[in-house]
């Protein structure tokens, strides 16, 4: 099973071969494969073993988007698998971040439902502060986990109108969560599922052919997305997320929420 759907994947050798751009007064980037390895030494501290891996680069080795899949106690289940993704950029265009979202193994459909920053800009401190704020994203994981359950059952305890459901994509094209051009093919999926899982007109079946039609597009901007569409949604279904996304400042990375 593929992990991350891109064309330009590429190994942990390749990731260190890839030049970091030197320091300047206003930005201090910080080598992907720093990112990578330091994440891996928050994940063990945190008890969580990474089952699959995977890692891909944008714009010449300019951005990059990993994704983790994990297993821990009472993380698991036979329908989807918890996954932790991180994003990093050379040429200033986001803040690196850690994303925890879930993959469905029925179509490796990818979502993500946190994100936490961390740092604002790429500024002087962020090596220093990077493996507290690593570790107090990771410990968010189990929150997440528990939290996704319930959003999955509440959009499949919600029934979505036939004729709404053009209506809500559009919603989600003016929350700048779904392009326009893929309006049809969402509402067409939502009528033939091409996954027995997916059917029965309910909102987690529409949800799906969201993230359907999402998946294979810009790995970098799929964590905001998947968010903006479960924040239009949670409304609809009468879910009260518990799971934040979370944005630290460098003066701010020594005191994190829990």
């Amino acid at each position: 099973m593929s992990l991350i759907l891109a064309k330009n994947k590429v190994n942990i050798e390749q990731l260190m071969d890839v030049k970091t751009p030197e320091r300047t007064d206003t930005h201090t980037p910080i080598p992907h494969a720093m990112l990578v390895e330091r994440t891996h030494e928050a994940l063990d501290r945190a008890g969580l073993e990474v089952t699959q891996e995977e890692h891909a680069l944008g714009r010449g080795g300019l951005r990059y988007f990993g994704g983790f899949a994990l297993k821990g106690k009472d993380m698991e289940s036979s329908d989807r698998q918890l996954v932790l993704g991180l994003r990093n950029s050379h040429d200033k265009s986001f803040a690196s971040s850690v994303c925890i979202g879930n993959q469905m193994l029925v179509c490796e459909n990818l979502c993500f439902s946190s994100d936490v920053k961390l740092a604002r800009r790429h500024t002087l401190n962020i090596v220093r502060d990077l493996p507290l704020v690593l570790s107090s994203a990771i410990s968010r994981v189990v929150s997440h986990w528990a939290d996704m359950g319930k959003r999955i059952e509440a959009y499949k305890n919600t029934e979505v109108i036939r004729d709404r459901c053009a209506d809500l994509v559009v919603d989600l094209v003016d929350a700048k969560a779904f392009p326009a051009r893929d309006v049809y093919k969402a509402v067409q999926e939502f009528r033939n599922p091409r996954h027995d899982e997916f059917k029965g007109g309910s909102l987690w079946t529409l949800y799906n052919g969201i993230t359907e039609n999402l998946k294979g597009g810009d790995l970098t901007k799929l964590p905001q997305r998947t968010m903006t569409v479960q924040s239009v949604f949670d409304k609809i279904a009468g879910h009260a997320p518990v799971i934040e996304a979370v944005e630290v400042e460098e003066e701010e990375a020594l005191v994190l929420p829990a």
